[in-house]
């Protein structure tokens, strides 16, 4: 199997692009996918700082080299839910990333943030942990950014992750979170960050061997409050037809954002508030996460 530009030992076959990579080549390929998707979308420019999402896994540990090796300004952002072993593995990770790169990491516990972490969360709400979870993420991230004064979130999500979210709001016909499916959300209320996914045209199995490639040392198990996810199983769904279609991921999802999604896009623009208690946008009078800390409050 030969490299597809240079004609030397390739070390990696992508069957959905019919070619395949040496070593080299696929790194600049890899690089040439994200340059790639934050021009298309304008995802930010050179001169923005950028807060990078990290969990410590390979899919954001690869965005956050890719984008320091392109000179961008950078600052990391782990949440440490408190999941046992696994958010002090991870938590590692990223620390040790961030030291050997020489870029800042930011650190805040959902603990502190919510009253407790991830797993008593579980335990005393009715909430699916993943549910609990996502919503305290994407709430401090956003919170953070703009105490930072960072205009712009970049997280993780390849393109496995994208066609499944897809997958499963079509199933459903999640019509709230259609329009929302976008590689770049813009910011639609001065306390909203812009919120963009530079991974989205890869694949896992591509970052995964960026990650292999570059030597970065991430965290290889998966969450275990993940095991039985929904997520999980629009993914293994996903790779069965992916397997019998080489490239069923990426017309799904590319054919969606070029064609379907304007149609899915909302006349009139929901109205946005500020919370009541945070000051953070919600469409009540009290936002999500902060119903969440109650909830949890009243609950230990």
């Amino acid at each position: 199997m030969k490299c597809r530009k240079c004609g030397d030992t390739a070390v990696l076959e992508l069957r959905r692009h019919n070619a395949a990579f040496c070593a080299p080549d696929f790194l600049e390929f890899f690089r040439n996918q994200v340059r790639e998707a934050i021009r298309k979308y304008r995802m930010f420019t050179s001169d923005e700082p950028i807060l990078v999402a990290v969990s410590g896994g390979k899919d954001s540990l690869a965005l956050w080299d890719v984008l320091i090796g392109e000179g961008y300004r950078t600052t990391g952002l782990y949440l440490d839910l408190g999941i046992f072993d696994y958010s002090v593995e991870s938590r590692a990770k990223c620390e040790a990333f961030a030291a050997a790169h020489g870029v800042p990491l930011l650190v805040r516990r959902v603990e502190e943030e919510v009253g407790a972490p991830v797993p008593v969360i579980k335990s005393v709400t009715r909430r699916p942990p993943c549910s609990g979870c996502g919503l305290s993420k994407r709430y401090l991230m956003n919170r953070v950014a703009l105490d930072e004064g960072l205009p712009v979130v970049a997280t993780g999500h390849n393109l496995d992750d994208e066609a499944a979210t897809l997958f499963g709001s079509v199933m459903h016909w999640q019509m709230d979170a259609l329009p929302r499916q976008s590689p770049a959300l813009p910011s639609t209320h001065p306390k909203l960050v812009r919120r963009v996914k530079p991974l989205y045209r890869l694949s896992e199995r591509e970052t995964a061997a960026y990650a292999f490639l570059r030597k970065i040392d991430y965290i290889v198990e998966e969450c275990p409050f993940a095991v039985g996810a929904t997520s999980i199983a629009h993914k293994e769904t996903l790779n069965r037809l992916e397997d019998a279609s080489p490239g069923a991921k990426h017309n799904f999802l590319f054919g969606f954002l070029e064609k379907a999604r304007p149609a899915f896009e909302r006349a009139e623009a929901v109205e946005l508030h500020e919370c009541a208690r945070c000051g953070q946008v919600t469409t009540g009078t009290l936002c999500a996460f902060c119903k969440l800390a109650d909830q949890v409050k009243r609950s230990i």
